[in-house]
């Protein structure tokens, strides 16, 4: 990790971003890169070569987040039991850069090697939280976790809100999803409303073949939705299963230079046996992937607009979380 990267926990919180700013920033974080080499060189010819370039990778991209687990990780992936990463996904070009920025995509995957199901839950980035490290700057909007605590404190918020496990991290800066799309040869999502966007036209209903660049234009767009960011944070959904769907086939196996490209642009606490362990058990469960989000309502609280998410809808996303980690519901 560059001395920039080490850097970042202790860089100041940045000014909140303007709308415009918003505007020609809003992007699809690149949040399943990582899974997408996981699960591309699982087969038992690619092992080897799996294990060599992850024995490199791993050195530049592993980072622990400091953060206090509910169980053991490792142990998790060894046995081969229902695993959750949360998948983190910054408003900065580069992680190497002068400030940390906010994470404007929060989502929580978890794979399920015995139902062979993944599940991904998105969490509105403007919902309102309480951070555990930071009482005197709460209530918050959980991606300011980022900016007061890093990782860090990110993991214990989500852990704290919903009582969910997290077993490991992913996060990612948004240099490398067009590089992972266009990897693959594109994917292919069918559009859930028409729009335009950077010169791209999307119609409801109509199914497409995207490169990396026309991918970004799909799931960046978010005023010109009636949903606004929930409809935003459905497009990233599709655009992250389809990437796993396209990953799962061997014609798409990672050229040589893909991992070593993709490390600057991404830090996890994933080593190099738990990466080989979900290369080796956990590929099926990308083939059925189902989407959801913890859906809030916007509130003005001390000047700011915040999502408010109520009680009920908070013990609804926690519970099935635990159901798609085989865990008994949760008692909040």
């Amino acid at each position: 990790m560059s001395e920039d990267n080490k850097d970042l926990n202790l860089q100041r919180p940045q000014q909140q971003h303007h709308h415009h700013h918003h505007h020609r920033h809003h992007r699809v974080r690149n949040t399943i890169i990582a899974i997408l080499a996981i699960l591309v060189v699982g087969s038992g010819m690619y092992v080897a070569y799996a294990w060599h370039k992850l024995s490199q990778t791993s050195k530049v991209i592993y980072k622990s987040a400091g953060a206090p687990k509910l169980r053991s990780a490792s142990k998790v992936i060894s046995k081969q039991k229902p695993v959750s990463i949360l998948l983190l996904g910054t408003d900065t070009g580069a992680l190497g850069r002068s400030y940390k920025g906010r994470t404007d995509t929060i989502m929580i995957m978890t794979i399920n090697p015995k139902t062979n199901k993944t599940t991904m839950v998105s969490l509105p980035r403007d919902m309102k939280v309480n951070l555990p490290g930071y009482a005197k700057y709460s209530p918050a909007k959980i991606n300011a976790a980022y900016t007061y605590g890093g990782v860090k404190e990110t993991i214990t918020t989500v852990q704290d809100y919903l009582h969910v496990p997290i077993d490991y991290y992913l996060l990612i800066n948004m240099g490398g999803l067009e590089k992972a799309i266009d990897k693959v040869g594109g994917v292919d999502v069918t559009s859930p409303l028409s729009f335009n966007y950077e010169g791209a036209t999307f119609k409801k209903g109509q199914t497409y073949h995207l490169n990396g660049s026309k991918a970004l234009k799909f799931s960046r767009m978010r005023y010109d939705d009636p949903r606004g960011d929930y409809g935003r944070q459905e497009r990233q959904r599709l655009i992250i299963a389809a990437l796993l769907k396209k990953s799962i086939s061997y014609k798409t196996v990672l050229n040589d230079d893909f991992l070593m490209a993709i490390a600057d642009e991404m830090q996890t606490d994933l080593t190099r046996n738990d990466m080989l362990g979900l290369a080796l058990h956990y590929r099926n469960a990308g083939k059925n992937s189902t989407s959801d989000h913890a859906q809030g309502t916007t509130e003005m609280i001390g000047g700011q607009s915040f999502e408010v998410v109520s009680s009920a809808e908070r013990t609804r996303v926690s519970n099935e979380l635990h159901q798609s980690l085989g865990l008994n519901s949760s008692n909040q």
